[in-house]
């Protein structure tokens, strides 16, 4: 008792000193990409379980700024007390810097990055910048800060050329096929030689095609509901002969969770690199995911066939064993679950905005 009388006579005395020196004393989970999709959800995830989370985002226009705002804004409802958001660029290291000062953050979740394979190909300053330059500036304060976890986003696409299906993590992935691949394939380098270096702990996500409410508007079913539903073409590439890991949000979150919390329990101090794959692991022909899109929606696709893009490959398919062993991981949304849920959100989501 009489430690909360204290308090809040220390706060009524000094606000804002006391509530930095409380800042301070707390421990932070940082989330990065905040705003994205997949930080989106797992920060909801974190603060709902009163988590308190720094997150961060530098809010660019590669797709709608609106619809990270908006993110922001539903976070915020959520759980204002246990979230905090800077607007940041990892690229920029004394903003980086700045928040290690700030806050004591014992975490680090890397979930920004510059996302899109085609993208890449038009754009590549944006990846080196962001992507390798802005990495590397998160985990070196990252190991400056002394963080007892860091977890950051890798991709399937890291598999290139592979042919052989499903996709191991022990697989020789030196020959990514665009310059996204690549950048994601230098991140998982970089953290490997920083565990060694540093004795620190890293492990990378390489995730399969990840979907649902929220999602990407560059991501295969946001632009086929919203070209379906504007009565638009929508562009299959190799005439539709694809096959996809589609991997539903809630499935992703739940792994980074468990293996956030776990980890170090099962592994105690002799392991400081990992890598998993994140993925259903049971591929969905693309024609077939159209055609669930189209049930949902009541409406029928005009579709124009095109042939294979640059960078793109046939299959894809993950090996989650070793997820499985570790953390008895098992994906729980099936693809026709999770197109429903989707064509359920951008349907309320678009009628309200």
């Amino acid at each position: 008792m009489k430690n909360v009388r204290k308090i809040h006579k220390n706060l009524k005395k000094h606000p804002f000193t006391y509530k930095r020196k409380i800042m301070k004393k707390r421990s932070y989970t940082l989330v990065t990409g905040s705003a994205g999709f997949i930080g989106y959800h797992l920060t909801c995830s974190l603060i709902k379980k009163n988590k308190h989370v720094i997150g961060i985002d530098n809010l660019n226009n590669y797709y709608s700024v609106k619809l990270k705002k908006d993110r922001i804004k539903n976070l915020e409802k959520i759980n204002k007390e246990y979230f905090i958001f800077h607007k940041v660029d990892l690229s920029n290291k004394k903003g980086i810097e700045n928040l290690f000062k700030k806050y004591k953050i014992t975490e680090v979740i890397n979930l920004a990055a510059q996302a899109g394979v085609r993208y890449s190909i038009t754009n590549p300053e944006k990846y080196l910048k962001s992507n390798i330059i802005g990495f590397h500036n998160l985990i070196d304060c990252s190991i400056k800060a002394k963080v007892k976890i860091f977890i950051y986003a890798s991709t399937s696409s890291v598999y290139g050329k592979i042919t052989k299906t499903p996709f191991s993590e022990n697989l020789n992935c030196s020959n990514p096929i665009q310059l996204y691949a690549a950048t994601k394939l230098t991140n998982e380098l970089i953290a490997h030689a920083y565990s060694h270096l540093y004795n620190f702990l890293t492990i990378g996500l390489r995730f399969f095609t990840v979907y649902g409410p929220w999602g990407r508007p560059d991501m295969a079913i946001f632009k086929f509901v919203d070209s379906i539903k504007k009565k638009k073409n929508i562009n299959v590439f190799n005439y539709g002969k694809h096959y996809r890991d589609f991997t539903y949000i809630d499935d992703v979150i739940k792994a980074i969770i468990s293996i956030k919390t776990n980890f170090r329990k099962k592994f105690k101090k002799n392991k400081n690199y990992e890598i998993y794959n994140i993925g259903n692991n049971k591929p969905i022909f693309l024609k077939n995911y159209i055609k669930e899109i189209e049930k949902n929606l009541k409406i029928k696709a005009k579709i124009k066939y095109l042939p294979l893009q640059p960078g793109d490959i046939y299959k894809t398919q993950a090996d989650t064993r070793k997820l499985r062993n570790h953390f008895g991981y098992e994906s729980k949304i099936n693809y026709k679950k999770g197109v429903k849920k989707f064509v359920d959100w951008y349907n309320d989501y678009y009628q309200k905005n």
